[in-house]
């Protein structure tokens, strides 16, 4: 099997998926952590193969996209990598990679844990972070078509799993019970590095958002 042929199949056949996506979870979101799941790798041991495959095809069904059904993403990349041949073991570790990423609300427990799950987890959520994760986040509220803000509705720290999935709220709420949330739960080194910059981006937008708010600037 050729490694390098596999995943330039993976990358084509997810531009071509993703061809019509929001523009939060595209071709380019999956480009971006793509990218930096390769950087995050060079400083741990890890199975670049399976963290090339499980970032491109990480979001390949995002449960957000397909009413909330968290079982299309895995079975997608299983029936392409088996079309590919790669081998059982490596599909698994993908599958489970799929199912175990997301934030799910913060107060979900993993059920999978692997250091190249770590890596693209790390990945995908410094791209939810600094102005990359600011545009992510206006771009998909104006999707909902979400309020930007509402002072009267308040931040939900305490979110369930199927709350956090069929949250409403305004967009800038999103900051509290998420993107604020994930400087303290990275995983590897490299990516606690990257995370505190890109907080303390968002921690300043947000200051710079309410004191235009409140018309103070």
């Amino acid at each position: 099997m050729n490694q390098q042929y596999v995943i330039q199949r993976t990358v084509d056949f997810v531009k071509e998926v993703l061809a019509n996506a929001e523009g939060g979870h595209d071709w380019w979101h999956i480009y971006r952590v793509w990218k930096l799941s390769k950087q995050i790798a060079q400083t741990e041991n890890a199975n670049n193969f399976v963290v090339e495959l499980g970032a491109l095809l990480h979001d390949i069904a995002d449960s957000k996209f397909n009413q909330g059904n968290e079982e299309i993403g895995p079975r997608k990349a299983r029936e392409f990598l088996s079309s590919l041949n790669v081998d059982e073991d490596v599909i698994v570790h993908v599958e489970n990679i799929i199912l175990n990423i997301s934030f799910k609300g913060g107060n979900y427990a993993q059920k999978f844990k692997s250091v190249e799950l770590d890596i693209i987890q790390d990945a995908d959520r410094i791209d939810a972070m600094g102005a990359i994760g600011v545009a992510r986040t206006f771009n998909y509220g104006g999707y909902k078509g979400r309020e930007l803000y509402n002072p009267e509705i308040k931040p939900n720290l305490n979110m369930t799993k199927e709350e956090y999935k069929n949250s409403n709220a305004p967009t800038i709420n999103h900051f509290y019970e998420k993107l604020l949330l994930l400087k303290e739960r990275m995983n590897t080194a490299t990516g606690k590095a990257m995370a505190l910059h890109r907080h303390k981006f968002m921690e300043q937008y947000l200051n710079e958002f309410y004191s235009e708010w409140n018309g103070e600037l």
